[in-house]
């Protein structure tokens, strides 16, 4: 990687990635791309940004030459929660946008990395130690465009030698970015009520798992697949990756520790529910770790810590 250019920079992922990657490949080298501007955010006034709507190739095209761009971190796209609120957007935005992306990555010889999630998954696949390779078959469109998208992945580095890549994210938690409407939403507004209102409402019920990963792991698995020897990749795409699993009482209990009067009460969305009973209890990421060197820093406590004393600093308040 040389000349990057990242599309959806000013969202949760991209945010934080375009500055780990302008710190290793110089400001100038990493141009930040999104379709709106986002007031004060540092991935926008560190280095080069542009204005860019996926949907329209030609312009991708354009900002690929004029930057010389030889590596595409694509990360534009609507979340679970909202592609179900909007299916034809989130068709549109995740597979029209990824497909102009591989389009202008083959005629124009880039490598592209394409985040996938656990939300390819479906509730017939096994949901215990979930396998690099099963059947998947989502009930969301936000699942049925992240499998389309692996697909057209694998398919574009079979048919053209696109050099693509890519990771199965969690549940991704971060105290930069806001969320941005995906169905684990809960475990990063969590932080954020403790810290103001001590209390917080969770959506999810008691006793979901599901698999998550602190931001610093995301960006750090981002990175890590497309530095790694691509003669040892099997697999390519959408690496099932993973750092903790828990249940919303978990995390609770583990803000008590830091907050102890920290209190948690339920309101079920059943919207939000279904989706999240429809994946994988826990993904098994040997693949990862045997293929590439996978392996997280952060487990729920590290990042309870972690979220709790970088989030009390950007919101000024004590505890």
């Amino acid at each position: 990687m040389n000349r990057i250019l990242i599309t959806g920079s000013l969202g949760q992922i991209g945010s934080e990635l375009a500055l780990e990657l302008r710190k290793r490949y110089g400001n100038d080298n990493v141009v930040v791309t999104d379709i709106r501007r986002v007031e004060g955010s540092k991935a926008m006034e560190s280095g080069p940004f542009e204005l860019l709507d996926c949907t329209d190739a030609n312009a991708i095209a354009d900002l690929v030459k004029k930057y010389r761009v030889d590596t595409i971190y694509h990360l534009a796209a609507i979340l679970s929660a909202n592609a179900e609120k909007n299916p034809q957007l989130a068709w549109n935005i995740n597979i029209n946008g990824l497909y102009n992306v591989l389009e202008v990555a083959r005629e124009l010889k880039c490598s592209v990395f394409t985040p996938s999630s656990i939300g390819a998954f479906g509730p017939t696949t096994p949901k215990d130690g979930t396998p690099q390779d099963t059947i998947q078959r989502p009930t969301t469109m936000y699942g049925v465009t992240k499998v389309s998208g692996e697909l057209l992945c694998d398919y574009y580095h079979k048919r053209f030698g696109v050099d693509t890549r890519g990771v199965r994210y969690p549940g991704l938690i971060s105290y930069v970015a806001p969320p941005g409407g995906g169905t684990t939403d809960y475990a990063v507004e969590i932080y954020y009520e403790a810290l103001k209102n001590k209390k917080y409402t969770c959506y999810l019920k008691k006793g979901t798992h599901l698999d998550m990963m602190y931001m610093p792991d995301g960006i750090k698995a981002a990175i890590d697949v497309m530095e790694a020897d691509p003669n040892k990749l099997i697999h390519r795409n959408a690496f099932n990756v993973t750092a903790m699993n828990f249940a919303p009482e978990d995390i609770e209990a583990a803000i008590k520790k830091v907050i102890p009067e920290f209190t948690m009460d339920y309101d079920v969305d059943p919207v939000r529910q279904d989706i999240a009973d429809s994946w994988p209890n826990y993904m098994d990421d040997s693949s990862a770790r045997e293929e590439w060197g996978w392996k997280p820093n952060y487990d729920l406590d590290s990042m309870t810590d972690d979220m709790i004393e970088k989030l009390s600093k950007k919101l000024n308040i004590n505890i």
